[in-house]
């Protein structure tokens, strides 16, 4: 049973009614937002799907039915709304990618449970939690590059975004009460100069991080290499995610099997005969292509210098120690990627530390002169 009883959202899907859309939400002080991409459906993903609720209307927005979207700059970038994404990084990154959108006062309901110290921080559970709603998330997985768009992924879209603002504001008093709030604004002004998602990216190598784990022979790992490319050409030329044209248990059994007919390939796990008519003769001829191929060694991966891992060491056992007091996970109190940093330029004063990214001034009160007791006893090493 969901209790999700709201008017149905409003759709957008024409310039005009887009330009009406940014007119009326220039007057709001808060809104709502959410995304739908087609990534589990499409080789290059494209964000499908906008969702905005204010505090009284829900509205879709349909990119792929309006050509310029340009309109809706002024509402991402302008400083008075405050937008509330839930997990909205990867939002971010794909907004910014297919539409140059900058986005100012943010708010993620998210991370504000992180600092709050909620373990369970799904926005299901925390809708649950706080406005004792349960979600549907059955559509999860639709095609949002699909049109028409059923009524069900709409309403799913929809439930996605119009509680937002009403958990935005329970979170904020729970913030306000535990003196994070300061916390959680500088984490939300880092999170907005996040870059865009560059799309899927195809690592020539990656076959490597399939082969070794599953402790592939050198033969095997030739075949594999074959394999793993025709199944990255024939994602791009069919716009398909790879994992939809073999599966990596299937590169596994192509390499392991090295079949040398089409009878062969039955036996293999998800090769269908519409797949063996399709790819297997391509399959063939990659196994026969790999026969007494001596690939070169896997690339390697060069450990940081054992002084600047030590330092490492103490500045996380630092951070595990106070996760622990705050009763949140490690990377609340400071990223992984600020440590390594840290331990690699050694800052001198806490002024310095000030350079590091993901140190803002918040974390520099708060931690700098206990990150610099952890470093002084490195610097006469």
């Amino acid at each position: 049973m969901f209790d999700l009883q709201f008017s149905p959202a409003r759709y957008i899907d024409t310039p005009d009614q887009l330009d009406q859309l940014v007119e009326r939400l220039s007057h709001e002080k808060l809104i709502g937002i959410d995304t739908e991409s087609n990534s589990l459906h499409a080789y290059k993903e494209q964000v499908c799907l906008i969702q905005i609720s204010t505090r009284h209307e829900d509205f879709l927005i349909d990119p792929l039915k309006i050509q310029q979207m340009s309109a809706l700059h002024h509402v991402f970038a302008d400083p008075k709304i405050e937008k509330v994404f839930h997990a909205a990084e990867y939002d971010i990154m794909c907004l910014k990618r297919d539409f140059a959108y900058e986005i100012t006062n943010l708010f993620d309901t998210m991370i504000a449970a992180r600092i709050c110290g909620i373990k369970q921080i799904g926005l299901s559970n925390l809708l649950h939690q706080y406005l004792g709603v349960r979600l549907d998330k059955s559509h999860q997985r639709d095609n949002w590059g699909e049109r028409p768009l059923h009524f069900a992924s709409l309403h799913y879209a929809q439930a996605d975004v119009h509680y937002l603002p009403q958990l935005r504001d329970m979170l904020h008093m729970e913030l306000q009460s535990g003196g994070y709030l300061e916390e959680a604004l500088e984490v939300f002004q880092e999170l907005v100069t996040i870059p865009p998602h560059d799309g899927r990216t195809f690592d020539p190598d990656g076959f490597w991080k399939i082969g070794i784990p599953n402790n592939l022979t050198p033969s095997e790992m030739a075949v594999l290499r074959e394999v793993y490319l025709i199944r990255e050409e024939a994602a791009k030329q069919f716009n398909m995610p790879p994992f939809k044209i073999f599966s990596t248990q299937t590169l596994i059994e192509f390499a392991r099997d090295k079949p040398t007919s089409l009878g062969d390939l039955t036996k293999l796990t998800g090769m269908s005969p519409a797949q063996i008519r399709r790819y297997g003769k391509q399959i063939l001829a990659a196994v026969q292509r790999a026969r007494g191929v001596q690939l070169p060694p896997p690339p390697q991966f060069q450990p940081p210098p054992p002084l600047i891992n030590d330092r490492y060491v103490a500045l996380h056992a630092w951070r595990k120690e106070r996760a622990v007091q705050r009763g949140v996970e490690s990377d609340v109190i400071i990223s992984k990627q600020a440590l390594w940093e840290l331990a690699e330029k050694l800052p001198a004063t806490v002024e310095e530390m000030a350079q590091i990214h993901g140190i803002g001034p918040w974390r520099l009160k708060t931690y700098g002169e206990e990150l610099m007791q952890v470093l002084n006893p490195f610097r006469s090493a």
